[in-house]
């Protein structure tokens, strides 16, 4: 079964390391969507995958969180609303 979410990334110094977590992550995974910044302390991931896939990023960006390179992050369910075509892309 297929899951999207919304994540909301608040982030400090460190937001081309995380562009790099994030990215890699969705490539080990398997991961389709959308890195997006949102304003200037945050950015805005839209993930679509399996829901095991999914869970497993979640858990890598909880990690980071937990290793201070996110100061916090808020997570909403999403409607896919475009054909991701199977990648992911960081949108600067």
């Amino acid at each position: 079964m297929s899951q999207c979410l919304r994540i909301t990334c608040m982030v400090g110094r460190a937001r081309e390391l995380l562009y790099s977590i994030v990215s890699q992550q969705a490539e080990e995974l398997e991961i389709e969507g959308m890195i997006v910044p949102y304003d200037e302390k945050s950015i805005r991931v839209v993930a679509c995958g399996s829901k095991e896939k999914i869970e497993a990023f979640l858990d890598a960006l909880h990690k980071g969180a937990a290793d201070d390179k996110l100061k916090s992050f808020e997570v909403e369910p999403f409607l896919k609303d475009r054909d991701y075509r199977g990648i992911f892309r960081i949108v600067e």
